[in-house]
C-alpha cells in the first residue's frame, strides 16, 4: 500500500520518536508540531503531539492537539480516551467520565485492541462503571422520591436510565415481512393489557398435566419447530432447521385444529377457546407445546409480523433456563405467563440437563383497534388466498 502521508512531515516525525527516544521531550515536541502542520490530516500525529504537551507540563495545548483529531473524527476512541485521561489528570472527572463513557461506545472487542492500548481501555472501563454507579445512584434517588409513580412507570423509568448510560440499547421491531407502522416497540408487554392472562395461569396445572401425557401418547405427533425448504432465503435457522432438538406438539396450526394432539388436551384447548387470539384464514390462530431439548440454544432472531405478540406460559422450566428479548433477559417461571413482541430480536436456551415446555400462543398487540384488527385479518387473508405464503 502507498504511504499518502507527506515526506517533510514523515521527516519530522521520525526526528521527533528520535528525540522522544532520547528524553528531549521539548525537542521531540517541536518536531511533532511541524509534522502536524505539514500532514495535519493524521489523527495520530494529533494524539502524539498531544502527549508530548502534556508530557512538557502544557495541558492546555494538549487539550487542543486533541480537539484537532477529534475534528477529523468526532468518534474516534483513542482520541476520546485520551481527552478523558487528559481531564482526569487536572481533576476534571465529571468530563472524564463523559469521555470515557463515549470513547468506550466506539471502542472495538478487547482482543482486537492494540496490546499497549489495553490498560488504558481497563482504566477507561473502571471509570465508566464508577461514573454509572453515581449517576444510577441519583436516577434512582428521583424515581424513588415520587410516590405518584406506579410499577409500571418505575420500570420504565429504570430503562430509560439503563439507556441513558449506555448499559442496554435501544431495540426495535424488526419483522421479517410484515411491520404495521406506529406501534409501540416493547420487549415485554404490560400484563394489565391482557386480562385473560390470570384465567390462563390458572390452569397451569390441567395444561402441564394434558401436556405430559400427551408425551406418552403413541399417537400424538412431534414435529421440528423450524421446517424450511433447504433452498428458502432464510438464514436464521440453519442450525436448527428439521431438528428434533426443538419440537413443537401443535394445537392449533396456521388456524386448523392439529386433532392428533388437541383431542387429548381437552381442558388445554377450552382454555384457548377464551383467549381473544387473532383469527386469519390459513394463518392463525396458533397453540403449540416447545420442547427445548438440553443443552440446545435458540439463536437471536426476529418473527414475521409486529401485528401480533407471542405468549408463553410455562410448563416444565428446569435450571439453567433463559429467554431474551432485546435488552432484557428472563428466567422462566412455572405459571407465569408473558407476552413479547418476537420481531424484536430474541434467544432462548435451555442449558440444564432436561427438557423445558412452554405453551406458545399468538395474540393481537394492543395497539391495534377493532378496525385495523379487520382490515389487516383481510389483507393476509387474501394474500393467503392468492399466494399462500407471505411476501
Amino acid at each position: 500500500m502507498t504511504d499518502t502521508r507527506s515526506r517533510p512531515a514523515n521527516e519530522f516525525e521520525a526526528a521527533a520518536d528520535r528525540a522522544a527516544a532520547a528524553g528531549d521531550a521539548a525537542s521531540a515536541r517541536s518536531l511533532l508540531e511541524q509534522a502536524a502542520a505539514a500532514d495535519p490530516g493524521r489523527i495520530e500525529l494529533w494524539l502524539k503531539l498531544a502527549a508530548l504537551r502534556r508530557a512538557t507540563g502544557d495541558p492546555a495545548a494538549a487539550f487542543a492537539a486533541i480537539g484537532e483529531a477529534l475534528r477529523l473524527n468526532p468518534l474516534d476512541f483513542l482520541a476520546l480516551l485520551s481527552r478523558g485521561r487528559l481531564h482526569e489528570s487536572v481533576g476534571n472527572k465529571e468530563e472524564a467520565a463523559r469521555d470515557y463513557v463515549h470513547g468506550l461506545a466506539q471502542c472495538p472487542p478487547v482482543d482486537q485492541v492494540p496490546q499497549h492500548l489495553r490498560g488504558l481501555v481497563a482504566h477507561a472501563e473502571a471509570n465508566r462503571q464508577a461514573y454509572r454507579r453515581q449517576v444510577g445512584a441519583m436516577w434512582d434517588r428521583a424515581i424513588e422520591s415520587d410516590p405518584a409513580l406506579d410499577a409500571r412507570i418505575r420500570a420504565r423509568l429504570a430503562r430509560f436510565k439503563t439507556n441513558a448510560l449506555h448499559e442496554t440499547r435501544v431495540w426495535h421491531s424488526e419483522p421479517t415481512h410484515y411491520h404495521y407502522p406506529g406501534l409501540a416497540e416493547r420487549e415485554f408487554h404490560e400484563r394489565e393489557d391482557f386480562p385473560w392472562l390470570a384465567d390462563l395461569e390458572a390452569e397451569t396445572d390441567a395444561i402441564r398435566a394434558e401436556f405430559l401425557a400427551l408425551l406418552e401418547e403413541r399417537m400424538a405427533r412431534a414435529e421440528p419447530y423450524i421446517q424450511y425448504a433447504s433452498d428458502a432465503p432464510v438464514r436464521q435457522w440453519t442450525a436448527l432447521n428439521h431438528s428434533m432438538d426443538w419440537t413443537a406438539f401443535h394445537l392449533l396450526q396456521n388456524g386448523r385444529t392439529v386433532s392428533a394432539n388437541a383431542d387429548r388436551c381437552p381442558r388445554t384447548m377450552k382454555v384457548l377457546a377464551t383467549i381473544p387470539q387473532p383469527r386469519v384464514a390459513g394463518r392463525s390462530p396458533n397453540a403449540m407445546f416447545s420442547l427445548l431439548k438440553p443443552h440446545t440454544r435458540i439463536p437471536p432472531h426476529t418473527g414475521v409480523a409486529n401485528t401480533r405478540l407471542v405468549c408463553h406460559l410455562p410448563l416444565v422450566i428446569p435450571p439453567d433456563c433463559w429467554f431474551r428479548v432485546g435488552a432484557e433477559t428472563r428466567t422462566w417461571r412455572e405459571g407465569e405467563a408473558f407476552l413479547f413482541d418476537d420481531t424484536i430480536e430474541h434467544e432462548a436456551a435451555n442449558d440444564s440437563d432436561e427438557p423445558r415446555c412452554v405453551l406458545i400462543i399468538d395474540a393481537w398487540h394492543p395497539d391495534l383497534n377493532a378496525a385495523e384488527r379487520a382490515a389487516i385479518t383481510r389483507i393476509m387473508e387474501a394474500e393467503e388466498r392468492e399466494n399462500g405464503v407471505p411476501l
